[in-house]
């Protein structure tokens, strides 16, 4: 199928300068990303394609390639020949993500996702992505968490090799042992000659003569194994950590993938998150309000007492400093809001009605007009 011109793709005009460029690419990531659209395969096309899109028109050799001859000039799937995934690779979604999250979803965690390596190329182990929900006291002191992963292993029976017990390996017969083949493209502007993976052997220029019968020559099976992860105070929903060498084994021996945590914030029925600031609806009386008072009030580390002036109005702020959520490897901390809502009694005893009634005409004394301004 014919890819759709780039420009098209992220809404832009050939002019258009680097900063446009990452807005534009940003903008439908966000609203395609497969974390937003699970059961949406179509809005996973739209990703990989702006994605493919923007990692051509922000590199400056690229965009020239392709201003001038179009998507023949970059040669192989979208030219990520050197850089993303191996000369002549399918642009998929592990590259899409990845780009994505080098470039938008660090989230304070600074250059969390390493060098651009495709999903199980050259027998590497595939990255896995969990989801990790934590509550805002988790948030606020950082936590350890203890994960189970359905992975895969190494297999135990050839140790990882894939060669039966007596096999070995070849040399692969359609590479002759180099890992690459070369593909002969012709287009309108000429003859293009990529050299591309050897899909026979998957690049390793050898093959094994007499597979492990319990991986099929793989190396690795299904299995589970239970890994650690240190979440620092501070983060929040859409941060992602990286496991290194966490994710499934490779094959024959090669490197392990990645395993990457999502952060999900689970929603405080008390608190209401406002970056590092916390916002929190404290009802009071009107007597208090009236008269004054001190009350306890909750924050994440604990009960603190706050003083409430006489005559305070409802849905006046009162901040109390440092008393929100740690700045993400940062010093200091975010404060927290506390929003003082007056409560009416919903039920009075005759006594209390009687008190009431007294007190109503004086209490109604210095109302102020509708529409006048109220709190400060």
């Amino acid at each position: 199928m014919s890819k759709r011109d780039y420009y098209e793709v992220l809404g832009l005009t050939k002019g258009a300068d680097a900063s446009e460029i990452k807005k534009a690419y940003r903008k439908l990531a966000v609203k395609y990303h497969p974390d937003k659209n699970p059961d949406d395969p179509t809005a996973e096309e739209k990703f990989k394609e702006a994605t493919e899109a923007y990692e051509v028109l922000r590199d400056d050799e690229k965009r020239k390639l392709y201003d001038q001859y179009g998507h023949a000039g970059l040669g192989g799937a979208g030219g990520f020949g050197g850089g993303f995934g191996g000369q002549g690779m399918e642009f998929d979604l592990s590259d899409a993500l990845r780009a994505f999250m080098r470039d938008f979803g660090g989230g304070g965690f600074g250059d969390i996702f390493g060098e651009s390596r495709g999903r199980g190329r050259n027998g590497r182990g595939r990255d896995l992505q969990i989801k990790v929900e934590l509550s805002l006291e988790e948030i606020a002191s950082g936590v350890e968490k203890t994960i189970k992963l359905q992975k895969q292993v190494a297999c135990t029976t050839c140790q990882g090799s894939g060669a039966a017990a007596g096999g070995g390996v070849k040399a692969c017969d359609q590479c002759g042992g180099a890992g690459q083949v070369r593909r002969v493209q012709r287009t309108l502007l000429g003859q293009f000659v990529n050299v591309v993976m050897c899909p026979h052997c998957q690049g390793e220029g050898q093959v094994i003569s007499a597979p492990c019968r319990d991986c099929n020559g793989t190396g690795t099976v299904r299995g589970t194994e239970t890994v650690k992860v240190k979440i620092p105070a501070g983060v929040t929903g859409g941060n992602y950590l990286t496991l290194k060498g966490q994710g499934d084994a490779g094959q024959r021996g090669a490197p392990a993938g990645d395993v990457y945590v999502v952060i999900e914030e689970r929603e405080d029925p008390i608190f209401e998150r406002h970056g590092d600031d916390l916002l929190l609806n404290l009802p009071v009386s009107a007597v208090d309000l009236a008269l004054g008072t001190k009350m306890q009030v909750p924050t994440v580390d604990g009960r603190v007492s706050l003083k409430i002036p006489a005559g305070t109005q409802s849905h006046k702020i009162f901040r109390m400093r440092g008393k929100g959520l740690p700045h993400l490897h940062g010093r200091g901390r975010g404060d927290q809001l506390v929003r003082i809502i007056a409560w009416t009694p919903q039920s009075l005893s005759a006594e209390d009605r009687r008190r009431f009634e007294e007190c109503r005409s004086s209490a109604q004394r210095g109302i102020p007009e509708p529409g006048r301004k109220i709190y400060s």
